[in-house]
């Protein structure tokens, strides 16, 4: 039997909501190949969906259909026929140092909202922690004397991560004044990060605030790229890649290694600007 993590669960619901709204319930028990490949199509074209978003529809079809065999309903998978398209590389987007610092001066630290905000932001740069991670901590996960986090990643994996002074400090103060503040009178929460109502932070919670923050000076609306900074800045300092998967829990260090395409890059860019009569 698969064992996938929540958010898997969630994209692969998602996923057969949509199929069963273009071909209903009973069409969609009952569909073949052709069938899955025309709604295959149609959500590239409706959508706009690429490479990577039509690998995972198939393999929640192919799930999808799994069940309905376990189940007695059906005795093949059409699914299995489809051919997964093969996923472009996509270099993650880096901030220079300069950019983050501004980033995080946006953040009002005069609300306790703003010094949650500020300590998520800064762990996650400091830690290079998924978002879901992120959100996913409890309080008794911090471990201030050692200066980590245990993280529980993809696979229920659990590692320790070590933050930065800056995170250090932004952590300790939302603790101290931040979190007392979205706390509830009477409600009890082991959550690190609270929303307004007391309860744990979500992501979506998470992208409302930063696309506010974001959307300023062209920066990117992803929370991911604070995650991609930080393992570009390890890896153009010198940490080898091994290091890098392990802090990043990557389980596949081909995962890790497109870093490597962000460090040459960036390193290629400061070259030609600063040493142009050297650059060919």
């Amino acid at each position: 039997m698969e064992r996938l993590s929540r958010l898997s669960v969630e994209t692969y619901v998602a996923e057969i909501r949509q199929l069963l709204d273009y071909a209903g319930a009973a069409g969609a028990k009952a569909a073949d190949s052709a069938m899955l490949v025309r709604y295959l199509d149609e959500r590239m074209l409706r959508d706009g969906i690429g490479g990577r978003s039509a690998a995972k529809a198939i393999a929640a079809l192919r799930s999808f259909y799994r069940f309905l065999i376990d189940s007695g309903e059906r005795n093949d998978n059409p699914a299995s026929l489809l051919e997964a398209p093969r996923r472009e590389l996509r270099l993650p987007e880096a901030l220079p140092d300069e950019s983050i610092d501004a980033l995080l001066a946006l953040i009002d630290t005069g609300t306790p909202a703003g010094l949650r905000d500020r300590a998520l932001f800064e762990l996650v740069y400091s830690s290079g922690l998924r978002v879901s991670e992120a959100v996913g901590l409890n309080v008794d996960d911090c471990f201030f004397n050692e200066a980590v986090v245990r993280v529980t990643g993809k696979g229920s994996k659990e590692r320790l991560v070590p933050f930065g002074s800056a995170a250090e400090d932004a952590l300790l103060r939302y603790l101290r004044e931040g979190r007392p503040g979205l706390l509830k009178a009477g409600r009890k929460s082991n959550a690190l990060f609270l929303n307004r109502f007391g309860r744990r932070l979500g992501r979506k919670g998470i992208w409302k605030n930063y696309a506010a923050l974001a959307g300023q000076n062209g920066t990117s609306s992803k929370l991911h790229t604070l995650r991609h900074s930080f393992a570009t800045e390890l890896l153009r300092g010198g940490a080898d890649l091994r290091s890098v998967q392990e802090l990043l829990g990557h389980a596949d260090i081909s995962t890790t290694q497109i870093y490597t395409h962000v460090a040459v890059s960036s390193l290629e860019e400061a070259h030609k600007k600063y040493m142009p009569r050297l650059t060919p």
